[in-house]
């Protein structure tokens, strides 16, 4: 793509849908530019930390932490800079990738630019939310500021110097590796904050929470996305860390204002349970033709409502009326224990609270309809925007 500072009649190259770009021009901007910056980082040195992973308790790998999210500020700085080239007045729908490469590791940022249509003294944002969830999120009072991320790279094995400890587990909760995975899956949490913080921002809206390999053994990153904003109407509500943030969608988001309620604070709790004697949970299924698995239902019960007797906690802390959209996943770590994870957002009646509008446009929770299906590679292709290999 050209890095020319381009004209205004220049034909632009954009993201956008039909849809985000009505939605776009409800709040006094076009489409501008689809932007990318990135950075591509040689993954030779993470070798040298393989051997120390192996005996590794569970946590943070902060080596690891510490490069990626160099790597993905980098590229998001090429991002900002390609826009201004633009003239971009914001970007909507950034996202931070990693793409791996042979023996290389790619972080790709990539949004839409946006350019204004009519002057106004809104400052120059960018935000995670494509066009229609950034009408839905500003209709409820959110003014966008910056795409901010949270991450934490962290080891899901055990180390082999325990393994033989682990046998010896009663079925239950291992109370130390849940300490070690609560922290761990905060920590992400905690980050996004500060970044946001750090814009001047009182609320964090639209976090979406991925966790994948790092083509390491045993290591995974955990990563929050979202967007930085601010909202004149809970500076009342600001729980005392001074930021708000929110799992919930952008519609829900809207939905949720217009009848006067304010996410505060975005939850998560986990739990690490043994299986015991009966050993890993293939073993367990394998050793069973059909029926109940008695062990592992109520094993996993009690796994469930530890995680949410966390959030529950993390809710009345927060002073939350509610919590809503919840959702839970179970992962196994290996050697016979599970890990249990819980999210949601605790939500609070906020007086005075509204909307811009009495109704959302349609164009604003319209989805898109795809109008390229790739069958001759068994599905298999590369989504410019998410460019991860996938079907």
């Amino acid at each position: 793509m050209n890095n020319d500072k381009p004209s205004s009649s220049r034909v632009k190259f954009s993201a956008l849908n039909g849809n985000e770009v009505y939605c776009a021009h409800l709040l006094g901007y076009s489409p501008s530019d689809m932007i990318i910056g990135n950075s591509v980082f040689s993954m030779g040195f993470l070798g040298g930390i393989r051997s120390s992973v192996r005996n590794f308790v569970g946590g943070e790998v902060v080596t690891v932490t510490n490069m990626i999210s160099e790597g993905r500020r980098l590229s998001l700085e090429r991002f900002q800079k390609e826009m201004a080239q633009y003239d971009g007045a914001g970007a909507t729908g950034v996202d931070s990738e990693l793409v791996f490469h042979d023996g290389n590791i790619e972080f790709l940022s990539v949004g839409s630019a946006v350019n204004k249509n009519v002057e106004n003294d809104i400052p120059v944002f960018t935000t995670s939310a494509d066009a229609q969830e950034l009408f839905c999120q500003w209709d409820a009072g959110y003014q966008p500021i910056s795409f901010v991320f949270g991450n934490v790279a962290y080891s899901i094995g055990i180390g082999k110097n325990i393994f033989g400890s682990i046998k010896k587990f009663a079925r239950g909760e291992v109370k130390q590796f849940s300490q070690i995975f609560n922290t761990t899956r905060n920590l992400a949490l905690q980050r996004i904050e500060e970044d946001a913080k750090k814009v001047g921002a009182n609320s964090v809206v639209g976090i979406s929470t991925t966790i994948e390999s790092v083509s390491i053994n045993q290591i995974h990153e955990m990563i929050m996305i979202g967007t930085a904003s601010y909202n004149p109407q809970i500076t009342d509500y600001i729980p005392s860390d001074g930021v708000t943030t929110s799992g919930l969608t952008a519609v829900e988001t809207w939905n949720l204002a217009r009848i006067g309620y304010a996410p505060i604070k975005l939850l998560i709790g986990t739990s690490v349970y043994s299986l015991g004697l009966i050993g890993g949970v293939k073993a367990a299924l394998g050793n069973l033709v059909k029926g109940e698995i008695n062990t592992l239902t109520s094993l996993i019960y009690e796994a469930r409502e530890e995680a949410l007797n966390i959030l529950e906690k993390q809710a009345e802390e927060a002073g939350a009326d509610d919590v809503l959209g919840i959702t839970t996943h179970i992962y196994d770590i290996g050697s016979g224990l599970i890990e249990f994870m819980a999210i949601g957002t605790a939500v609070k009646k906020v007086d005075n609270l509204s909307t811009h509008s009495a109704q959302l446009p349609p164009q604003a929770i319209i989805n898109s309809k795809d109008m390229f299906v790739d069958k001759a590679n068994n599905g298999y292709g590369i989504d410019l925007q998410n460019p991860t290999f996938r079907r």
